[in-house]
């Protein structure tokens, strides 16, 4: 089953377009990364896709509903754990995990337990979150965006600023969740890409360069990795990525 379709999705804000004529597919059970330098419209696409803004044009199924008009009926079925971490910094680690089961209604005891042991946060669960690393906080953010046991996870920058050993912890988490979840994904960090996705987009200033499996890729630009094809695609498709 698709879980996301996207035709000609675009999203201006007064005279600068941050997302144009974005036309995408992604299968059920996929990990998908959008991946691309500062600016190129990851975010802004996330934000459309997990129903938060409206786009000024095209269009956007989740799971063969409008993410505009059936807004309401998707929001129970995904999970989201922005670029900013989602966690309330004056809660502890358990009151947060509480707090977020208690919005999605589910009971609380069997979801936080779950994800207690799942990221191990037992030894951190009577601290609040604002004392906690940035590690630490983006596991929890995570940890949040499964009580609901979703569907579709988004992942906005989910390792932004951590350090090599808190980014490798991270990727065994998200690794763990291969085919029992959607996975969308954004990142900058091309060994993040290449480890995680089955299939990686690149964006390019707002637009679609290339999209596929890391092979298909490096085979479309010639490229031996898929950092020299991300540098081709971000020069505007030239197929000599050693140029």
């Amino acid at each position: 089953m698709t879980a996301i379709k996207t035709q000609g999705l675009t999203k201006k804000y007064k005279d600068v377009v941050a997302v144009s004529d974005l036309s995408l597919e992604i299968d059920e059970g996929e990990i998908f990364a959008l991946l691309g330098v500062n600016g190129a419209g990851k975010t802004t696409t996330i934000k459309m896709l997990s129903t938060l803004i409206p786009p000024s044009s095209g269009k956007a199924e989740i799971f063969g509903m409008d993410a505009v008009k059936d807004k309401d009926a998707i929001r129970p079925l995904m999970g989201v754990s922005p670029q900013e971490t989602a966690v309330a910094p004056a809660l502890t680690v358990k009151e947060n995990l509480e707090f977020m089961a208690g919005v999605y209604g589910v009971n609380g005891k069997s979801a936080t337990d779950e994800l207690i042991e799942r990221f191990g946060l037992s030894e951190v669960l009577g601290r609040k979150a604002k004392t906690l690393s940035g590690g630490w906080q983006r596991k929890l953010s995570l940890a949040l965006a499964l009580v609901n046991s979703p569907r579709l996870l988004f992942l906005d920058e989910p390792t932004l600023g951590l350090d090599v050993l808190a980014r490798r912890q991270l990727w065994k988490e998200v690794e763990s969740l291969k085919s029992k979840t959607t996975i969308l994904l954004t990142t900058h960090y091309i060994e993040e890409a290449e480890s995680l996705a089955t299939k990686v987009a690149m964006l390019n200033k707002g637009k679609l360069a290339a999209a596929g499996t890391v092979d298909e890729l490096k085979e479309k630009y010639g490229a031996a990795s898929l950092e020299e094809a991300f540098v081709a695609a971000a020069r505007g498709g030239d197929e000599n990525a050693n140029a």
